[in-house]
């Protein structure tokens, strides 16, 4: 792949200014750079979904896989299987019905070069397939991302976490020479992004991957894009994230001492000017200096490179408005299960006390974020009860955004808070929506700007309860830490499901409760007499530590 000459800008807005850059086949490359630099759009780009003002990326004949942030399955989709959509993304039997067409037209046409052209390129198509062994891969891509045992229900009655599987799997399944993927692990457990990454570590083809997910990046890739808002160019670094930044960050001192060397030249030669121009008009060599020097002052400030930008960051201060009961919230003998699907809970029962930092984890499509709607009142249990305390105001983060109206604009989806349009733009700013900013329509902002939105009514809120269901997708590691830091730091009582062990460590975790799959038929008391029935399994409450969270990764990745 060869960029040359890329440029694009909206407006006044320069994203792209003379860009390229040089990407060799096989290559696994992170695209990394702040919001706004221009990495989805690059995507854009790719796909032909976006045109350059000028310049051309030279792709060679393949085929493109793309899997984009926001996860989006057709009605008519949802009526099939899983098998049936993952496997869609090898359209055999509709190439194999094109070619027996294309040999129907030759029988007439013999002689037709088109039509025997026609039919090499169907069959060379057909043959990167590798029909010989559909089934079996299908099977193994589904089997290793833990959809197994709902590949033959209908992709309506997924979780959401489950339907982004099913959807990544269909882009592995595609076996396309050139992946885009853009935050592919937002959705994914320990035990499946695990599997991903060792997938696309051996990919044949070459993978391009958009992930605020360090350790992702580092397993995964042997290059590095970096696209720069401040110059609005592109870099590839050889090696991973980590290398990346170390090199990143040499450049950058090196740079900043460079260009602190020329400012220091540049006052030198100001001051020298200065003393020129209020020398007495008989000194004329000192005058004559001056305006040599004068000239050479313009010459140095116009080479002078422009500074990088520090961008600024989410500023997060949650603060509760009053302090709640010493049990905020309890849970007794609780039991749900969607009508089209099987029993998730039975008799779960647990209590929270006040200011305690309470994690659930679980399988995609054990009923993690299920568990949160009920505890929220989304959802209604079939059996049991979610009481709240006389004080408890909860705040709720859904893993969607889901909760956003995106026909409205930002200001109108934080306006139901007792705070004026004043004060609404001064916790907005905080989020980095300024001036204008705040009347755009939610449905156009981009997966990361929502979640900007959606942590800004959890902060107006001023809750003493937070339920956050994956709190973390789509914002990048600084933005994470920040996040982290002030969940630290609050009052209230946290419940909180994360995929993210450096954010949950962070945060500061008490409790731990495992939802765990369907087909987990571990024996024991901790599992109770329906764990080893086979049926919806009880939940499993455990005192939090590092290490047995870390034990419980390790239990549901590819080490066993």
């Amino acid at each position: 792949m060869r960029a040359r000459n890329l440029k694009l800008a909206y407006g006044n807005k320069v994203i792209y200014d003379d860009c390229e850059f040089n990407l060799e086949v096989g290559d696994k490359v992170g695209i990394v750079g702040v919001n706004g630099a221009g990495k989805t759009t690059l995507f854009r780009v790719i796909l032909g979904e976006q045109a350059l003002d000028e310049g051309k990326i030279e792709l060679p004949s393949l085929r493109l896989g793309y899997l984009p942030q926001e996860v989006k399955i057709t009605a008519a989709a949802h009526e099939t299987t899983v098998w049936e959509y993952v496997a869609a993304g090898r359209p055999v039997d509709q190439l194999q019905e094109q070619l027996n067409h294309e040999y129907e037209k030759l029988a007439k046409y013999p002689d037709s070069q088109v039509i025997l052209e026609r039919i090499q390129g169907l069959q060379d198509l057909i043959d990167s397939y590798e029909v010989a062994n559909f089934d079996y891969e299908l099977l193994k891509i589904l089997e290793k991302m833990q959809l197994e045992a709902v590949m033959d229900r209908p992709v309506r009655e997924l979780s959401g976490g489950q339907k982004s599987k099913v959807a990544f799997a269909r882009v592995l399944f595609e076996n396309a020479g050139l992946l885009l993927l853009d935050e592919p692990t937002n959705h994914l457990d320990a035990a499946t992004k695990q599997f991903v990454a060792n997938y696309l570590r051996n990919y044949k083809g070459t993978v391009l991957v958009i992930s605020h997910d360090v350790e992702f990046l580092d397993t995964v890739t042997n290059k590095t894009l970096f696209l720069n808002k401040t110059t609005h160019k592109m870099k590839v670094y050889r090696g991973n994230y980590t290398a990346f930044r170390r090199q990143y960050a040499e450049e950058k001192a090196a740079a900043e001492q460079k260009l602190s060397e020329q400012e220091r030249e540049i006052r030198r030669i100001q001051e020298f000017v200065e003393r020129a121009r209020a020398a007495k008009r008989s000194n004329t060599a000192l005058i004559k200096q001056g305006h040599v020097r004068e000239k050479m002052l313009a010459r140095k400030l116009a080479e002078l490179p422009e500074r990088e930008a520090e961008y600024a960051h989410v500023v997060l201060p949650i603060r509760p408005a009053q302090e709640s009961t010493k049990v905020p919230l309890e849970v007794q003998n609780l039991a749900f299960g969607y009508p089209e699907g099987p029993e998730l809970y039975r008799g779960l029962s647990f209590a929270l006390t006040r200011g305690e930092r309470f994690l659930i984890v679980g399988e995609n499509g054990a009923g993690k974020s299920t568990l949160v709607k009920l505890l929220v009142g989304e959802l209604t249990p079939t059996e049991g009860t979610v009481i709240l305390g006389q004080k408890t105001t909860v705040a709720y983060y859904a893993q969607e955004l889901e909760l956003l109206d995106e026909r409205r604009t930002i200001l109108e989806n934080v306006q139901s808070y007792d705070f004026t349009d004043t004060e609404l733009r001064s916790v907005l700013a905080n989020f980095l929506f300024y001036g204008e900013d705040v009347e755009k329509k939610v449905a156009v902002l981009s997966p990361g700007e929502k979640a900007r939105v959606a942590l800004s009514k959890v902060l107006l809120r001023r809750a003493n309860l937070l339920v956050l269901d994956e709190p973390t997708n789509h914002f990048d590691p600084e933005t994470q830490k920040v996040i982290g830091e002030n969940l630290r730091d609050y009052t209230g009582t946290i419940v909180m499901v994360s995929h993210n062990p450096a954010f949950v460590e962070q945060v500061g975790i008490t409790r731990m409760l495992v939802v765990p799959g369907r087909a987990d038929t571990t024996e024991g008391t901790e599992r109770g007499e329906a764990g080893k029935r086979g049926a919806a399994p009880m939940a499993v409450m455990k005192n939090y530590s590092r290490e047995l969270l870390e034990y419980y990764y390790y239990l549901n990745s590819d080490l066993v």
